[in-house]
């Protein structure tokens, strides 16, 4: 499991060539990728947003490209030969008409105005491209990291508060039959103070109360929560991203809190289920962080 905040960051020396790549990311919907690099790389921008969704499922993420060039390094040195072929014929015509000695040398042609020159070199797209993508990759390992390790704290912080919904659901069934029998004996007594002398029927006491128990039953909703809780069990185990997932049963579980909370009828009960939504709206919380 991995959380949706991270940050990696990598820096590589390549074919003359200084690129750091940094990412972070924050929480969001689903993926949204933004790269940050110089213009004159803008052709970095499709190939290091498919990297990245490669690699990661959903996040507001941020990737920043820089590229130094070494001194130098994106300019070559040129030679016009046909100067220099031209000032050797001029120096060697000289020394024949003259009878000077013939002491031609590179030095000497190389000091020749416009024998040499400079050009700057056009990056390659392609190889810079691949040299960018390795060194995201990279970074991208140690962003995994820290999303690993902030994963796991995310996972067990859930794990409680399962635990602690599945106690209170136990709670919960617990308190649903005392709830039934004690509406009855107030049933009862009620009836005795209204009838003081007067027969009660018994009968009728036992047909209400079971109208009541069957009308405040939380047993499908307590049965669906305990599924809802083995599922997101599950899903925490899986090794892909849950996070969507997981967003879904945390609304399906607090709609059976809900509808147990508008059943109950009981005071006692009440302040179960407010316990109950407590800690799922807590786990609501920590999942919107896991990818």
């Amino acid at each position: 499991m991995k959380s949706m905040t991270g940050y990696g960051r990598a820096k590589q020396a390549r074919e003359g060539r200084t690129i750091t790549v940094e990412l972070r990311a924050v929480n969001h919907r689903y993926l949204d990728c933004t790269v940050k690099a110089p213009r004159q790389y803008g052709f970095l921008d499709d190939a290091v947003k498919k990297a990245a969704a490669a690699r990661i499922a959903r996040g507001k993420v941020e990737v920043f490209v820089s590229v130094e060039i070494e001194e130098g390094g994106d300019v070559a040195i040129t030679v016009d030969h046909a100067l220099a072929g031209r000032y050797l014929d001029a120096l060697r015509s000289l020394s024949e008409r003259y009878g000077l000695r013939d002491d031609v040398t590179v030095t000497t042609l190389a000091r020749m105005p416009d024998v040499l020159g400079t050009e700057r070199i056009e990056q390659d797209a392609d190889e810079l491209t691949r040299d960018v993508l390795a060194v995201f990759e990279q970074a991208c390992d140690g962003f995994d990291q820290m999303r690993c390790r902030e994963g796991e704290k995310l996972e067990n912080d859930v794990r409680q508060r399962c635990d602690a919904i599945e106690k209170l659901v136990g709670e919960v069934e617990q308190r649903a039959p005392v709830r039934v029998r004690e509406y009855r004996e107030r049933l009862l007594a009620r009836m005795h103070e209204v009838l003081a002398d007067r027969s009660i029927d018994e009968t009728r006491i036992v047909t209400e109360a079971a109208i009541f128990a069957d009308k405040t039953a939380v047993d499908e909703e307590t049965v669906r929560l305990r599924s809802h809780l083995h599922q997101l069990d599950g899903m925490l185990r899986e090794q892909q991203p849950v996070g969507r997932k997981l967003d879904f049963l945390v609304q399906e579980m607090n709609r059976e809190a809900n509808t147990i909370g508008s059943k109950a009828n009981d005071v006692a009960l009440a302040r179960i289920v407010v316990d109950i939504k407590s800690e799922i709206e807590k786990i609501r919380e920590q999942i919107q962080n896991i990818e």
